[in-house]
């Protein structure tokens, strides 16, 4: 837990699938907030964080089970508001006083209705729409609430949960059956603001706040030494950098790691914004050569990945190797990152995911990581980039793999290929910007296909390679669908890159949505 001068509110994580999402809502609102698995919430650890308000998150337990997840019984004596959510409401109700029953016919997945049974109450304040007497939400329990604790009263009902709503307003305890932080419960967003109110935040969570405090935080970690970071080119590792340098000037330097496998002018713009743009000191890395020659007649994916990884931490290693006293490295880790890599069944754990540590390069080289994004969800990276100045082109860029084009290119990589590669998609988001798209998709790019076509240009026979134009949206990676681009769209993209590239005849579109495919061929 970071110290932080906002106010915070804890979410305690019960084990629900969609608790970042109630992060996410309440840092909408400019509340700041932290999840943390239950079994981690000791009163120490709450006392520590002085939380104006708490909330607890969904589950998929049974609080009839012994054993199963609880609170800190004295979070109940702190006198802060508290929100219990689908197994939190079901948590606040047995321990304080209150039954719930498993199964016997009233388990409710899906979308239902709430209807009010009392109107007064501040966390339905303006929730219910004044032309209807009901409410969307989304369900999702198996046990149910069979008698609200002493000093509860129930503010709503559906079919098949009686104490949808239920509060304690002199203790300003509430609790819902159902989930508000998702998409299915469209007004949910209301009921949070409600509750940040009750609970006296003032929106001091901003990226203007957060940029002073993460600068005074790096100073105070960093001191006089030296720090390393590996620059990708993408926004969190160049958010991360640019942060970095306005806190400690000269001691940082960067690592720029060109692989021979970026976009078309991607490393010359990558050098020049930092460079010339923010005169950070930079080293760049031109190993084509050897990422090329090394991945040579290969055509395994995953052989490929592996190859591109280990030269990528050699690289990396013999240059920071030269920035003499460097004691820190500094990595774009985001907020997600962090709590993905706190295990909810086995326990507290503090490692980030893998692909997160550049390959165990602090533990080589002796290194203290500094992450100045830890606390920041994606969009709040890109929002605190804007507070930095970065150009909005740049910001808003879509994700782009460690791997590169490696993973654009199935099949062998040869130099051929990845000029033909670089053009084409160069081609496609022109196009896509051109038509006002850009900012409407997650992620678009070409992928070369590993086989030949034959195709007739003028009166000429042609025998070159098919590519796939790939373009999804989605909210966070995890699923995706296919963007619905339009034939006209289509046609006049595929016939710019048949006419404007030489080596591809051939252009298909890719509809295939995650799951079962992935957003990247490889």
């Amino acid at each position: 837990m970071t110290e932080t001068s906002h106010d915070s509110l804890l979410i305690i994580d019960f084990g629900s699938q969609v608790t970042q999402l109630i992060a996410r809502r309440l840092r909408e609102l400019n509340v700041y907030c932290e999840i943390h698995p239950y079994q981690n919430v000791t009163m120490d650890f709450v006392r520590e964080m002085a939380p104006k308000a708490v909330i607890f998150s969904g589950g998929p337990d049974s609080v009839t089970r012994d054993g199963s997840p609880r609170a800190p019984q004295e979070i109940f004596d702190l006198g802060v508001p508290i929100l219990g959510i689908c197994y939190g409401q079901q948590v606040m109700m047995h321990q304080l006083g209150g039954k719930v029953l498993s199964g016997h016919g009233t388990a409710e997945f899906g979308r239902a209705y709430v209807t009010p049974t009392v109107s007064s109450l501040p966390l339905l304040d303006g929730w219910f729409a004044d032309d209807s007497d009901r409410e969307q939400v989304w369900m999702s329990h198996g046990d149910h609430v069979s008698e609200i604790a002493p000093g509860f009263e129930v503010y709503g009902t559906s079919p098949n949960a009686p104490f949808a709503i239920t509060a304690d307003v002199s203790r300003n305890f509430y609790a819902v059956q159902f989930h508000p932080e998702v998409h299915h419960t469209p007004n949910g967003a209301k009921l949070y603001e409600n509750f940040v109110k009750i609970a006296g935040f003032t929106g001091d969570w901003t990226m203007g706040a957060y940029r002073e405090q993460a600068i005074q935080a790096i100073r105070d970690q960093v001191g006089d030494k030296k720090v390393i970071c590996g620059l990708s080119g993408g926004v969190d590792s160049s958010v991360a950098a640019i942060l970095i340098h306005e806190a400690i000037g000269d001691q940082l330097t960067c690592v720029f790691v060109d692989h021979g496998l970026l976009r078309k002018n991607e490393a010359e713009e990558v050098v020049t914004m930092f460079r010339d743009n923010y005169n950070i000191q930079l080293i760049h890395a031109d190993e084509q050569e050897l990422f090329l020659g090394e991945l040579d007649g290969q055509s395994d994916p995953e052989t490929k990945r592996k190859i591109i990884g280990k030269l990528f931490i050699d690289v990396f290693q013999k240059h920071a190797n030269t920035i003499e006293g460097a004691e820190f490295l500094a990595q774009g880790t985001l907020y997600p990152d962090v709590i993905e890599s706190v295990s909810f069944s086995g326990g507290p754990s503090v490692t980030i995911k893998s692909h997160h540590n550049v390959g165990g390069l602090p533990e080589k080289m002796g290194l203290k990581l500094v992450e100045p994004l830890r606390e920041l969800f994606k969009d709040e990276v890109r929002a605190l980039g804007r507070e930095l100045g970065l150009p909005t082109s740049f910001i808003g860029r879509h994700p782009f793999p460690g791997p590169g084009l490696a993973i654009r290119c199935p099949g062998e990589i040869t130099r051929e290929k990845l000029e033909i590669l670089r053009e084409a998609d160069a081609i496609y988001i022109d196009q896509i910007r051109k038509h006002g798209l850009y900012d409407d998709i997650w992620q678009a790019f070409v992928a070369i296909l590993p086989v030949r076509t034959v195709g007739v240009m003028g009166d000429g026979r042609t025998y070159d390679y098919a590519c796939a134009l790939r373009a999804v949206t989605s909210v966070d990676g995890m699923t995706a669908d296919y963007y619905p681009f339009s034939h006209d769209f289509l046609g006049e993209t595929a016939t710019r890159i048949i006419n404007e590239v030489k080596g591809i005849n051939r252009c298909t579109y890719d509809i295939t949505s995650k799951p079962p495919g992935t957003i990247e061929w490889e």
